[in-house]
């Protein structure tokens, strides 16, 4: 009795359309994981263990240049609203605060500052030997264009074997101050890369 009053009831509240459109069910053919691309998105994974061992620079290159790089059209290696390329890149790496330059392949310090306190405030990322902070301008965008740049070290890392993890749970306030951002320029979040433990 019950169970004819209920389907009763969403009889009359459901469109009957809508009820027909709900039970379609269009089965897909399975992935096909051939490619060396779809095999990185399969391997894709957050971590939250690192070891203390060194990133090289070439390493450190690479993973940059997929961050935000410059491809071989001219321009990002990830797209942006209106092709404004308003992302910025900072690295916390060896005990320094760098930004990354991609027209020149560089790194600029920005400071020998000391700010693990405030991206470190989760045990994990202490041992980890790179930090990357994205920062932006766009209240709109800019955070679109720093998770594009973030998907794009998670395939690097997937394929050289490295630990990485996306968090928010940073000081931003503080590390606007200690980047020295401009006054329209906010962080986004951290993404902290590193090799596995053992």
């Amino acid at each position: 009795m019950l169970r004819k009053l209920l389907l009763g009831l969403a009889a009359v509240l459901v469109p009957a359309g809508m009820v027909a459109k709900a039970a379609e069910i269009k089965k897909l053919p399975q992935p096909d994981k051939a490619s060396e691309l779809m095999q990185l998105i399969d391997k894709r994974h957050s971590s939250r263990e690192y070891s203390a061992k060194p990133i090289s620079e070439q390493t450190l290159s690479d993973l940059l240049w997929a961050a935000f790089g410059i491809n071989q059209k001219g321009t990002r290696t990830v797209p942006t609203a209106m092709n404004k390329q308003n992302l910025n890149v900072y690295v916390v790496y060896q005990n320094s605060i760098w930004t990354y330059d991609a027209a020149a392949n560089s790194l600029i310090k920005v400071s020998d500052e000391e700010i693990s306190a405030y991206i470190a405030k989760q045990d994990f990322v202490k041992n980890a030997p790179v930090n990357l902070i994205y920062t932006g301008s766009d209240k709109d965008f800019s955070a679109f264009h720093a998770g594009a740049a973030a998907q794009n070290v998670y395939l690097y890392a997937a394929d050289k074997g490295l630990n990485t993890i996306v968090r928010a749970y940073i000081d931003k306030d503080e590390l606007k101050d200690k980047l020295h951002l401009d006054r329209d320029e906010f962080v986004i979040m951290n993404q902290v890369i590193g090799y596995p433990e053992g």
